[in-house]
C-alpha cells in the first residue's frame, strides 16, 4: 500500500477477475489508479484479461494470476465469484490469506445457485452469503460485504458516469472505512455505510429485485439512496 499526492493506492486481488462484475470492478479500480491483480482459477485466462483491461484503462498496474498467488500479495481481497463457487473459492485460497487482509465479498445466493431464477434468493444457513465468507475465513482476515447493486456491464465501460450508491457491511468500522475509501476512489461511486454485517442478508435481497425491474425494462438501474449529504 502506497500514498500519493494524498491518495492511497491499494492493491487488490480479484477472486472471479475473469467474470462480468470481476471484470468491470477491475476496470473501475485500475482507472482509479489502484494496483489490481486479475486472479482465476487459470492463471492464463487471468493473464489474458489483465492485458484486455490494461489496454482500456490505460493502466500499467493490472497484472494476472491464479486466485491463490492473487489473494497472497493484496490488501484488499475482492471475491466477484458466483454464489455457488465462494465456498470453494475462499476454501482454496485459505492458506494464502493473512491477518490485517481485507476480504470484500460481493456474492449473493441468487436462484441459479440451485438451478432457480436469478430473480430469486437462496437461503443461506449462515444468514448470507457475507457471513458464510465470514466462517471461511482465518482469524484476523475481516470480512465486508458490498457492490451488490452495480451492474457489471455498466462497471465495464470506464467512461460511462455511475452515479450510484452501494451499501457495505461490516463488523468493524476500521474496515468499513478502509473499503469506503477503496470503492469511494471510483468516479460516482458513494458509498454508504449499511450497518453490521448481519445486515447482508438484507442487502443481498435487493439484488433479485433490481434484476427483476432490469428485466422488465430492459434497463441497467441501480440505487441511489436519498438524503444524505
Amino acid at each position: 500500500m502506497t500514498e500519493t499526492s494524498g491518495t492511497r493506492t491499494r492493491t487488490v486481488a480479484i477472486l472471479g477477475g475473469t467474470g462480468n462484475l470481476g471484470r468491470g470492478m477491475a476496470v473501475r479500480l485500475a482507472k482509479a489508479g489502484h494496483r489490481v491483480v486479475i486472479g482465476s482459477r487459470d492463471a492464463d485466462r487471468a493473464a489474458a484479461s489483465a492485458t484486455e483491461v490494461a489496454q482500456l484503462t490505460g493502466s500499467t498496474e493490472v497484472t494476472g494470476a491464479d486466485n491463490g498467488d492473487a489473494a497472497a500479495g493484496a490488501d484488499v481481497v475482492l471475491v466477484a465469484v458466483p454464489f455457488a463457487n465462494q465456498a470453494k473459492t475462499l476454501t482454496g485460497v485459505k492458506d494464502r490469506l493473512r491477518e490485517g487482509q481485507i476480504v470484500l465479498d460481493a456474492c449473493v445466493p441468487l436462484g441459479p445457485a440451485i438451478g432457480g431464477r436469478p430473480t430469486q434468493l437462496v437461503g443461506v444457513w449462515h444468514g448470507s452469503a457475507a457471513q458464510q465468507a465470514a466462517a471461511l475465513v482465518p482469524d484476523g482476515v475481516a470480512v465486508v460485504s458490498g457492490l451488490h447493486t452495480l451492474s457489471a456491464d455498466d462497471l465495464a465501460d470506464p467512461d460511462l458516469p455511475l452515479e450510484q450508491d452501494t451499501l457495505i457491511c461490516g463488523d468493524r468500522k476500521a474496515d468499513k472505512a478502509a473499503v469506503t475509501e477503496l470503492l469511494s476512489s471510483i468516479d460516482g461511486l458513494r458509498v454508504v455505510d449499511a450497518g453490521r454485517l448481519e445486515m447482508s442478508r438484507m442487502v443481498e435481497g435487493l439484488t433479485p429485485i433490481l434484476i427483476g425491474i432490469n428485466i422488465r425494462n430492459k434497463v441497467h438501474s441501480g440505487f441511489r439512496i436519498t438524503g444524505l449529504d
